[in-house]
């Protein structure tokens, strides 16, 4: 269960770095969000190192054109995002984002060449209909067409993330995953964080300090759960950010769930636990168990 835990962790983390990116982003460009994002990752990162030596393991890589693109997929995704659900509803842009799970099978299947059960397909589409039943209610209270464009992309960037994640799961170590991504983000973002820099007051030095640290966390869990197990394995378990996201929504914005998002939620979580049964039996099976 160590994936799937890791995974579920990292969507988590991902669930506060969204509401808190959504508090920022009233006040802040996503350049300046972005680029202190990552300057304030990079800082821990060296402070650890520092007091400890060696934390996260080594910083060079035998692949620094999988680092490379992992670097563009994870800055796009964070951009796009960011501008997409600033331009639409949270429901239209999740519903949007959720075709993530099946882009990792397909993406799994065509570029690492795993081999995808039925059963992961299956728990997939039965967790797809939670979130439909859970969002579509609240369809269709407009939306520009750059939003759906942008969360569209993101989408992408963000299945290549995960993607290259599984192809990087023999490197040991946490380092790597966050040097490399924080070093291309500063150099790309700083002319246009200079450019549209808003002076933070305390608090919001507290919120973008947590966006960074979050977002580290977040990245690191989501990594190395791809190390555990196979996309086909975890796919399902990404829905899990309907109710992780449901709860963030009451808690920080105290936005009561309808009936429909509690049923969808639900639906989602049975789906992640019918998957998990469903691929150990597998496994029992093929190790000759009865």
């Amino acid at each position: 269960m160590k994936g799937p835990l890791l995974l579920m962790a990292g969507i988590g983390l991902f669930g506060i770095l969204d509401a808190n990116s959504k508090l920022l982003s009233g006040g802040f460009s996503a350049a300046q969000t972005i680029f202190l994002r990552y300057a304030i990752l990079l800082l821990a990162l060296f402070a650890l190192r520092a007091v400890w030596r060696g934390t996260g393991g080594p910083l060079l890589t035998a692949h620094p054109r999988l680092h490379a693109l992992r670097a563009v997929a994870m800055l796009s995704a964070g951009t796009f995002f960011f501008l997409g659900f600033r331009h639409l509803p949270l429901a239209d842009g999740y519903l949007i984002f959720f075709t993530a799970p099946f882009l990792t099978l397909i993406f799994a299947a065509v570029f690492l060449k795993e081999p995808v059960p039925r059963v992961a397909w299956l728990w997939s589409a039965v967790g797809f209909a939670g979130v439909l039943m859970a969002l579509a209610p609240r369809l269709g209270n407009g939306g520009s067409l750059f939003g759906f464009a942008c969360v569209t992309m993101g989408t992408l960037c963000y299945t290549t993330n995960i993607t290259i994640n599984r192809r990087l799961r023999a490197e040991t170590g946490f380092a790597r995953l966050i040097l490399w991504p924080g070093i291309f983000g500063i150099i790309t973002t700083a002319p246009f964080a200079a450019w549209h820099w808003v002076a933070p007051d305390a608090f919001q030095w507290v919120q973008l300090a947590a966006n960074g640290l979050v977002a580290g966390g977040a990245t690191v869990l989501l990594a190395i759960a791809f190390r555990y197990a196979a996309p086909s394995r975890l796919a399902p378990f990404e829905f899990i950010a309907l109710p992780w996201s449901v709860a963030l929504d009451f808690m920080i914005f105290g936005n009561h769930p309808s009936l429909a998002v509690i049923a969808g939620g639900a639906v989602v979580v049975l789906a992640c636990l019918m998957s998990e049964r469903a691929v150990s039996r597998l496994h029992g099976i093929s190790a000759g168990k009865p």
